[in-house]
């Protein structure tokens, strides 16, 4: 059964921030591949072009973590049932755990990590986001 009142008011608060904090840094983290990708392989023509990059291009494809947390948070928050504080909770633990950047990890830590030291948009991105995630859904001020 869901939790009802006051917490559940917050986990949906919580949820909505985060998914626009994740928006943001997520069209941050798009343009800077763009002009790291423009970099080697020359300008992309379109916006479509761009959009079957980012969808099928193996250099777009570790983004694609932060679009998947968007849409879980999506469907929290379309649910007929609102987020307890628990599972709100569970969607900002995935955060955390993915916006951990690694100078020596593979996979998205890394890329993460090189976007970080290379855009100091995404450096401000990610400190927002991280902002939002140092707040716990259990408390309520």
């Amino acid at each position: 059964m869901p939790l009802l009142g006051p917490y559940s008011d917050l986990a949906r608060r919580r949820l909505v921030d985060l998914r626009h904090g994740l928006l943001k840094l997520h069209k941050i983290l798009l343009d800077s591949e763009r002009v790291s990708y423009e970099r080697v392989h020359g300008r992309i023509a379109s916006t479509g072009e761009f959009f079957q990059l980012v969808v099928g291009d193996d250099w777009f494809r570790w983004l694609h973590r932060v679009s998947e947390l968007v849409v879980e948070i999506d469907e929290m928050l379309e649910a007929d049932e609102p987020a307890t504080a628990i599972e709100a909770t569970r969607v900002i633990d995935q955060a955390r755990l993915l916006l951990k950047p690694s100078e020596a990890g593979d996979g998205f830590a890394k890329r993460y990590f090189d976007a970080l030291q290379r855009d100091p948009d995404v450096v401000l991105a990610h400190a927002a986001v991280k902002k939002l995630l140092r707040k716990s859904v259990f408390h309520l001020n």
